[in-house]
């Protein structure tokens, strides 16, 4: 951890970008030694990075309830967000994002596919798109065998035969079989409790509050006869 905040300052302006933050902070009443040795050299060091203007530090995590306490004060990440599940527009943009290098077929309609994945994640929907391609490969492949296995002299001579293997296009029923095996990964239960965590994590630091400076009066307008 040393050496990492080191090379960031060195290289300053730069990003820290902690993923699983989970996995290197859980609360010390639940790991053992040197989980505690890691919590204390991080937090060490964003103490040290605390006046750097062109150092930052971001993490990530889907289990917030297991992070140190001492990671969620408020002299630690200046801001906590919470990040809800993709709603429909933000999944049709993800799905998108996932094929923007694979061939679909025109008939494939993205903004259904989107409607039908409500609670989804992006992890569960890039997994959607990577199996309906997987199925495309497959059965391209497959195809291949065939004529493989044919005899000799009914095989193409080598100047008939297509030199560039064509890229196999992604179809509507291969879609419909990935959704077959589709899951979603965050359940409502799920959901509620981040919901829960996030707005009790927001109360406490204070976040919602309402504060109103009193009312004053100012010089030229008081009428105490002066």
């Amino acid at each position: 951890i040393d050496n990492i905040f080191y090379k960031a300052c060195q290289t300053a302006p730069c990003i820290l970008f902690f993923d699983e933050l989970d996995a290197i902070v859980k609360s010390r009443g639940d790991s053992g030694t040197t989980a505690e040795c890691v919590i204390n050299h991080l937090v060490r060091e964003m103490k040290r990075i605390r006046g750097k203007k062109n150092v930052f530090l971001i993490g990530a995590t889907n289990r917030p309830d297991i992070i140190d306490s001492s990671l969620l004060r408020p002299d630690r990440f200046s801001k906590l967000i919470y990040v809800p599940l993709p709603d429909e527009k933000s999944r049709v943009s993800i799905l998108k994002s996932a094929l923007r290098k694979s061939p679909v077929a025109r008939d494939v309609d993205l903004q259904l596919l989107a409607n039908v994945t409500k609670g989804f994640s992006g992890a569960d929907l890039t997994e959607i798109c990577q199996g309906a391609c997987e199925i495309a490969i497959r059965e391209s492949i497959e195809k291949d065998i065939v004529p493989e296995r044919e005899p000799q002299c009914h095989r193409p001579t080598a100047w008939h035969a297509d030199e560039r293997d064509p890229v196999p296009e992604i179809r509507r029923d291969h879609f419909e079989e990935a959704m077959r095996f589709a899951r979603r990964s965050c359940s409502d239960n799920d959901i509620r409790r981040y919901e829960i965590f996030a707005q009790t994590l927001h109360q406490s630091r204070g976040f919602g509050s309402q504060f109103r400076c009193p009312n004053q009066q100012l010089p030229s307008e008081r009428t105490d006869g002066m």
